[in-house]
C-alpha cells in the first residue's frame, strides 16, 4: 500500500506491517529513525530494565561481527548514531552521507535481525544499569519524575507489563532477575508490526522503498501490544528527602489526544502557559514573585492520550506558595487567552515547527513520530497553514471546557510536604 502523505513525502506499508515514511530532501546527507513500539513500560513485571539492557546488548555485536568490529563498521562509514529507550518505544537513529545509506541501514538491520548477544557481556551491562540507578539517587528531579509517573499512572494489577513507574535502567530487583534467556525472549517483541522507519535523503522514492524491503526482509512480526496509561486524577503524594536543599514539584493533568481536533489549540495554550520568558508560568512564578529558578509545562503523550506535565523547583519555605501559584495558573486557563498572548504563542509555535524541521535528523524523527502517533505525515507547510488559520475564538472556545487544575495530580520531593 502506498500513500502520498504530503508534498515530497511518501508512506508505504511493507509486507509484514513495517511502515516506511520517506521525505526527499536536497542535500549531501541522509538520516533515518527506526521506531520500535517496545519501551521500558513493556518490561515484564519483576524484570524491570529489560528494554534498556537489551538495547545496549544489541550493540555488542551483530551481523557476524563482534562488538569492536561492529563499532568499527559504523566508524568506517563515518555515521552518527542516536536513538535510545523511552517508555513506549525504542529507537535506532543513524545519519551520514548519502552514499552510505545502504551500508548504514544494513548495519541497523543486523542489530535487529542478526544480533550476536554475547553472554559474557551481559553482566557488565547489568552492572552499568545499576550504576545508572545509583546516579538517579543524586538527581532529585529525575527521582521525582519516576515517582510522579508511579502515582499518576499506576500499573493495573492484572497487567503483565511493569508500566511507567520505573526508569529505562530498571529497578535493583528487576536487574537482579535478568538473564540471557529472558532477554532473548523479550527481543521477540521487536518486529515489523507497529514499527516505523522514517527516512530523509535525496533519492528516488522507488529506490528507497526497494532498499527498505531488501534490507529488512525476513524480520519477524513482533508484538505491538500497547501498555495502558490510566491516569489517576486528584492524587497527592510526597517523597521525603531530609537532605534536599530544594522542594521539587510535579503536576500532571489531562490534556488532548494527538488525533483530537483540539490538539493544535491545546498546543497554543501550552505555549502561552510555558513558552518562554513571556509565558504565564515564567512571569507569575519566577519574574513576579521570584519563587523558582526553573518552572515549566510541556505536553506528554502516553497510551495515545495527551497529558500536561508541569515542574517547578523552589526553596522548602516557599514551596507551598510556588505550588499554589502553579495551580492557580492552570485554573486560569478556562478564562482564555488574551489577543496578545494568542498571537505570541501562535508565532512561537510556528517558529518551532519551521526550525524543528531544518535538520534531516530531526525531520526523520518527526516522520516516525507522526506516523506512530498521528497516523500520518504532517508537512511543515500543512502545520503552518493550520496554525495560521487557527483563531483566538477557537482556542478560547476549547479552553472554556478545559480545566486541568480540577483533575491535577501533585507529587513533591523535599524535606517536607508543601501544604496549601
Amino acid at each position: 500500500m502506498t500513500t502520498v502523505a504530503a508534498p515530497g513525502a511518501h508512506v508505504w506499508t511493507l509486507e509484514g506491517g513495517l511502515r516506511v515514511a520517506f521525505e526527499r530532501r536536497k542535500g549531501p546527507g541522509f538520516a533515518f529513525d527506526l521506531r520500535l513500539p517496545v519501551g521500558s513500560a513493556h518490561d515484564p513485571v519483576g524484570r524491570e530494565g529489560s528494554a534498556g539492557v537489551l538495547e545496549e546488548w544489541l550493540y555488542k555485536g551483530a551481523g557476524g561481527r563482534d562488538a569492536r568490529a561492529f563499532q568499527d563498521a559504523l566508524d568506517d562509514l563515518g555515521v552518527r548514531r542516536g536513538g535510545g529507550v523511552g517508555p513506549e518505544a525504542t529507537r535506532v537513529g543513524v545519519s551520514g552521507l548519502a552514499a552510505d545509506l545502504p551500508g548504514a541501514l544494513t548495519l541497523a538491520a543486523d542489530l535487529l535481525l542478526r544480533p550476536a548477544l554475547p553472554g559474557e557481556e551481559l553482566p557488565v551491562l547489568v552492572d552499568l544499569a545499576r550504576q545508572d540507578l545509583e546516579g538517579l539517587e543524586d538527581s532529585p528531579p529525575d527521582r521525582l519524575a519516576v515517582e510522579a509517573r508511579r502515582v499518576a499512572f499506576p500499573r493495573p494489577p492484572e497487567s503483565p507489563f511493569a508500566g511507567f513507574a520505573h526508569p529505562a535502567s530498571g529497578t535493583p530487583e528487576g536487574l537482579a532477575n535478568l538473564d540471557a534467556a529472558g532477554l532473548r525472549a523479550f527481543l521477540d517483541r521487536y518486529g515489523t508490526r507497529g514499527s516505523v522507519l522514517g527516512l530523509v535523503a535525496d533519492a528516488e522514492p522507488g529506490e528507497v522503498r526497494a532498499l527498505a524491503e531488501r534490507t529488512l526482509a525476513g524480520w519477524r512480526p513482533g508484538d505491538e501490544g500497547g501498555v495502558p496509561a490510566e491516569f489517576r486524577p486528584g492524587e497527592r503524594a510526597h517523597l521525603p528527602d531530609p537532605d534536599a536543599e530544594q522542594t521539587h514539584i510535579s503536576v500532571t493533568a489531562p490534556g488532548v489526544a494527538p488525533r483530537d481536533g483540539h490538539w493544535l489549540a491545546w498546543q497554543v495554550a501550552l505555549t502561552a502557559l510555558s513558552g518562554g520568558s513571556a509565558s504565564r508560568l515564567f512571569h507569575a512564578v519566577r519574574e513576579e514573585r521570584g519563587l523558582a529558578y526553573q518552572v515549566g509545562a510541556s505536553p506528554v503523550v502516553l497510551g495515545g492520550r495527551g497529558f500536561l506535565a508541569a515542574y517547578a523547583g523552589s526553596t522548602p519555605d516557599r514551596a507551598p506558595e510556588t505550588l499554589a501559584v502553579l495551580l492557580a495558573e492552570l485554573a486560569r486557563l478556562p478564562a482564555g487567552l488574551t489577543e496578545a498572548e494568542f498571537h505570541r504563542a501562535r508565532a512561537g509555535l510556528t517558529a518551532s515547527v519551521v526550525f524543528g524541521a531544518e535538520s534531516a535528523r530531526a525531520r526523520a524523527t518527526s516522520l516516525t513520530r507522526d506516523v506512530a502517533v498521528f497516523g500520518r505525515v504532517r508537512s511543515v507547510a500543512e502545520l503552518r497553514a493550520q496554525l495560521a488559520a487557527l483563531t483566538l475564538d477557537e482556542v478560547n472556545a476549547f479552553l472554556a471546557g478545559y480545566d486541568p487544575a480540577a483533575h491535577a495530580t501533585v507529587v513533591t520531593l523535599g524535606p517536607q510536604e508543601p501544604r496549601l
